[in-house]
């Protein structure tokens, strides 16, 4: 799954004021106030007062320009923050804000431009370093990128975002073990953060260790129960586990939680087809074609949702309803070659026996090695008379299958056509 980006936003400098502090120092405290709760209309209107009151303070002009960038203003946002450089050219904390707006636009070198600055101010700043290796990796620079967060973590070894940033690159390169080895460190060092747990618990399934996926991915709802991305995750993991109701379950929850995610609404769907399918295989046909339903309501075009339902209304001699989804199946699905063998069974039960030979045809033109494709159309010759090519798909079907009652069954059919001529 792919992650959203983490990028490190450095805390602006509040200067200590005397008691008889200015007008300008005043709104500028305010300010601050507001931002750190994130009250980010508020803060502004307090930056834009404080600015009025003294047009040359830099850090005014980055503190609303951090205020803009939190509301996704950046256009206001770069116009503060190049204010502020243009005002104090060695202000880190604005290079790195725009930095973070570049990188947020994709502007990876305009982005990796400014945080060199910064670097070159501060050559001891791991936060930069951080910042600088997940831009990089968002040019795909994996190199570079793993270079700047060892440095980071160098510099600050209880840097969190450094060693998620770092994870996160093996992830993308997949490296589970050392992703799993990076966000383990983070959650030692911040065991309250649930996207790490998240993250930790998708490197898990990745690697095939489900349980530790599913207790990872308790832990991020327990943390945040209004976290859809870990519910789809769970989900995940349970639709692998062939656990469906409770991969059901988590699905929905997601999308309850993230309407617009139309990842969920496809896997949610594929849940439900798998789950139909099993119905389908222990015979239970109503609860089949409900869930076949569900699943094709929630994303029409699964062909394999009306492969499994035409086959279950095959398996009730609904021919008609049948015919219509194996239809739907192949037209989106063309070289679906269970699709055809099931509609040529369909042809057989309705008379239609040219069409059953032609379905059969596609069949064993997309698989050549199809033993059960000959067979039936062996017996479809057979039934029309045509002894000598049944005779032919029967034995083709002898030659290919390793299934003992099938190599039986043509054996019998051989037999039985020789003994009738």
């Amino acid at each position: 799954m792919k992650h959203r980006l983490i990028f490190i936003m450095l805390i602006g400098i509040i200067l200590a004021v005397p008691a008889c502090a200015n007008p300008a120092q005043k709104h500028l405290e305010q300010g601050n106030a507001y931002f750190d709760q994130k009250q980010w209309d508020e803060a502004i209107d307090e930056y834009s007062q404080t600015i009025e009151l003294n047009q040359s303070l830099a850090l005014a002009y980055n503190k609303r320009g951090q205020a803009y960038a939190a509301k996704e203003d950046w256009e206001a946002a770069l116009s503060d923050l190049n204010e502020a450089l243009e005002l104090d050219p060695k202000l880190i904390e604005a290079y790195s804000h725009r930095a973070s707006i570049y990188h947020a636009q994709q502007q990876w070198d305009m982005a990796i431009a400014d945080l060199n600055k910064a670097i070159e101010l501060d050559p001891e700043l791991a936060v930069a370093y951080s910042n600088r290796g997940w831009t990089y990796a968002g040019k795909g620079q994996f190199e570079q990128a793993l270079a700047d967060l060892n440095k980071a973590i160098e510099l600050d070894p209880e840097l969190d975002e450094a060693y998620y940033n770092r994870g996160l690159v093996h992830s993308s390169q997949g490296n589970w073990d050392m992703c799993i080895a990076d966000l383990s460190k983070v959650i030692e060092l911040d065991p309250n953060n649930f996207t790490v747990y998240n993250d930790r618990g998708s490197a898990y399934t990745n690697t095939g260790q489900l349980d530790a996926a599913i207790a990872d991915l308790n832990k991020a709802i327990e943390l945040n129960p209004s976290y859809a991305m870990a519910y789809y995750n769970r989900g995940l993991v349970y639709k692998e586990q062939g656990q469906w109701d409770p991969a059901i379950s988590d699905l929905n929850k997601a999308i309850e939680l993230e309407p617009t995610l139309a990842v969920v609404r496809q896997k949610l769907a594929e849940a439900y087809a798998e789950r139909g399918y099993d119905y389908r295989i222990k015979g239970q046909w109503d609860s089949a074609i409900a869930d076949l339903t569900k699943a094709i309501e929630l994303n029409p075009y699964l062909a394999f949702a009306y492969a499994n339902r035409g086959t279950t209304y095959n398996a009730q001699g609904q021919w008609d309803l049948a015919l219509a989804d194996m239809n739907k199946a192949i037209e989106l699905e063309p070289d679906y070659i269970s699709a055809y063998s099931n509609r040529a069974y369909t042809y057989i039960n309705i008379g239609q026996l040219d069409e059953a030979i032609a379905d059969y045809n596609k069949a064993i033109e997309l698989d050549p090695s199809y033993a059960l494709a000959y067979y039936n159309r062996g017996v479809v010759y057979f039934n029309k008379g045509q002894a000598d090519l049944a005779i032919a798909d029967l034995n083709k079907t002898i030659a290919l299958s390793d299934d003992p009652d099938l190599v039986a069954a043509a054996r019998e059919r051989i037999a039985e056509i020789q003994r009738r001529k």
